[in-house]
């Protein structure tokens, strides 16, 4: 046919040795499209003993195999408010929520007017150990009282919440009260064993801190038991540790709060999404495991999906993607998902992320105390918040944008075909690039990526790029665990990502995207090396990534320090669905300046 000959003239571009180096002129947008329909999915084997690789069209039995790894952890906890008072609700928990006190001085907390007729209903008893324990009511204080069968209520849980907050506080500090009494009663509820549980809200909750404690809530009932009593004999001790929490009610919730929920529960099962692909381990969670799983997905949420294999992605010409992925025995996966809101789209975006599902750092092997090769699964931490975003996006479906989603998934090893230190490989948009050291290959996937993405606006363009990546440890060493960091090269898109993350509680800082370390990716025998100096490396990698965005505004997020705090976190799937979400009145692009 046409398109497969015009593919053909594409490849016959290319060197036949495993794609250590491509030459080849940048292709044309006709080869482009035509490439992603040329060819079949590759068919491989499946171990069950180490996870392995399995075909994208293999039988069920083949997929049962891995089934594991495509489990994603739930709880089947039914959320709802009631308009029943705490003094006569009846179950297993009752959570009040506790305010602390204006004055520092006092010397404990004062019980409200509602939580003072529960106390009435009690015979005082609240009062009484609030006065004798000195509870405060500050964040993170709690207290569980046993009650006699009398009054219906098994144990009434005291939570601290702090301070009210002020009429003109920011919506972060309600946010931040949320996730940490959601996580408190979730915390509660597992090791009380309860099946029931309400929590009675205090007056003037809002919305935002209503939705953002039952997301942290049912994250936190939901344990990644996956890999645990495998074998017969453990299967009541895995019985023992099940959930028992069946319900949950608000007592005191707004008129709005019902919404709230409905949004807490589908932003909370896409966070659950991520942290399960980021927890699962890379024998597990292979490239074909993570494609497996977007179809999944995009199926359940009706988002079009399609996966281009190793063939189709050399046609593409994307020799730095490829370059990576050659060591591997696992084939790679490039994943394309794309959302389309129903009624008119007034803005298109595309979010990419790295996809490594396992990193060993390649002829620069990752060795010594440090180096986190144990944790090399979390690589691909990026793409499962874009994965995650997809689910959330795809369930809640916000009007006005269309997404596209975007990961080039692949593993880095090492072997007689891996890439070497000094190989010259050449991207998709012709850009030919040194490779001084095989360990930084991140940037290589997103790179290919990145052109990907942005050829997908056609003459109109997309109106944001956002990349996500655990892309260097210098992020680390600047921001630490809690803080991610953002380069753009448009203040406006830069802008509408720090709002969109105030307005979920993840935390971000906007770093230097700065063209005075620009000499440091410049290769003396390529048009770019893929690693700078020592100093400001993550400056360095965003730089590098610039290099392969043209026109769109772009940011990047460097979340390696905020993937993993003692186990995955969810980062970033809040905040780039928040983005989606109030695109369509955000403006992203510069005012083009006029030339003189």
């Amino acid at each position: 046919t046409r398109s497969a000959s015009m593919a053909s003239g594409v490849l016959t571009m290319m060197l036949a040795a495993g794609v250590r180096a491509v030459t080849h002129r940048p292709v044309s947008s006709t080869a482009w499209r035509s490439a992603s329909v040329m060819l079949a999915p590759s068919r491989v084997s499946a171990s069950r003993l180490r996870g392995g690789i399995v075909s994208m069209s293999s039988a069920a039995s083949t997929r049962d195999l891995v089934s594991t790894a495509l489990a994603v952890p739930s709880a089947d906890v039914h959320f709802s408010t009631a308009p029943t008072s705490a003094s006569e609700w009846t179950g297993d928990l009752l959570v009040a929520l506790v305010s602390q006190s204006e004055s520092d001085e006092a010397v404990h907390a004062e019980l409200s007017s509602e939580l003072n007729a529960l106390d009435a209903m009690l015979d005082g008893t609240l009062a009484a150990v609030i006065a004798d324990s000195g509870f405060k009511g500050k964040p993170g204080d709690s207290k569980v009282i046993t009650l006699p069968p009398k009054y219906g209520v098994k144990r009434v849980a005291l939570v601290g919440v702090g301070k009210k907050p002020a009429a003109d506080a920011p919506v972060s500090a309600a946010l931040g009260a949320g996730l940490k009494w959601g996580a408190a009663v979730a915390a509660m509820a597992k090791a009380e064993k309860a099946t029931t549980a309400s929590v009675a809200l205090a007056a003037g909750t809002s919305a935002a801190e209503i939705q953002a404690a039952m997301e942290a809530l049912y994250v936190g009932v939901c344990s990644d038991e996956r890999f645990k009593d495998m074998h017969p004999e453990a299967l009541k001790t895995a019985e023992e540790r099940a959930l028992k929490l069946k319900s949950v009610q608000l007592l005191g919730a707004p008129s709005d709060g019902e919404a709230a929920l409905a949004k807490a529960l589908g932003m909370a099962k896409a966070v659950v999404l991520c942290k399960a692909m980021v927890n699962a381990p890379a024998n597990y969670l292979t490239p074909t495991m993570m494609a497996l799983t977007a179809q999944r997905i995009a199926k359940e949420n009706g988002l079009a999906i399609e996966v281009l294999e190793k063939e189709q992605c050399e046609a593409l010409g994307m020799g730095s993607y490829l370059g990576v992925s050659q060591g591997a025995i696992e084939p790679l996966k490039f994943i394309h998902m794309t959302y389309k809101p129903d009624g008119p789209i007034s803005k298109r975006i595309a979010y990419v992320g790295k996809g490594l599902t396992f990193d060993s750092g390649g002829y620069n092997i990752k060795a010594g105390a440090g180096s986190l090769i144990e944790l090399m699964k979390f690589d691909m931490g990026g793409a499962a918040a874009v994965i995650g975003a997809a689910q959330a996006i795809g369930a809640l479906r916000p009007a006005g944008v269309e997404v596209h989603f975007i990961v080039a998934a692949c593993e880095n090893m090492v072997s007689s075909r891996a890439m070497r230190p000094g190989d010259i490989l050449t991207a998709s948009n012709g850009k030919t690039i040194e490779v001084l050291n095989t360990d930084a290959e991140g940037r290589l996937t997103l790179a290919d990526a990145l052109v990907y993405a942005e050829k997908l606006g056609g003459e109109e363009g997309l109106d944001a790029i956002v990349d996500v990546a655990t892309l260097t440890g210098a992020v680390i060493v600047a921001l630490g665990d809690k803080y991610a960091g953002l380069w753009s090269s448009s203040d406006k898109l830069s802008a509408a990502i720090s709002g969109a993350a105030t307005g979920t509680g993840e935390l971000l800082w906007r770093m230097p995207l700065a063209a005075e370390y620009g000499d440091q990716i410049k290769s003396s025998i390529a048009d770019l090396k893929n690693v700078g100096g020592r100093g400001g490396s993550s400056i360095s990698a965003a730089l590098f990534l610039k290099e392969f965005v043209k026109e769109a505004p772009w940011a990047h997020l460097d979340i390696a320090g905020t993937v993993w705090a003692n186990g995955p976190t969810g980062y970033g799937v809040r905040t780039l669905y928040r983005l989606a979400e109030e695109a369509p009145n955000t403006e992203f692009k510069e005012p083009k300046k006029d030339k003189k």
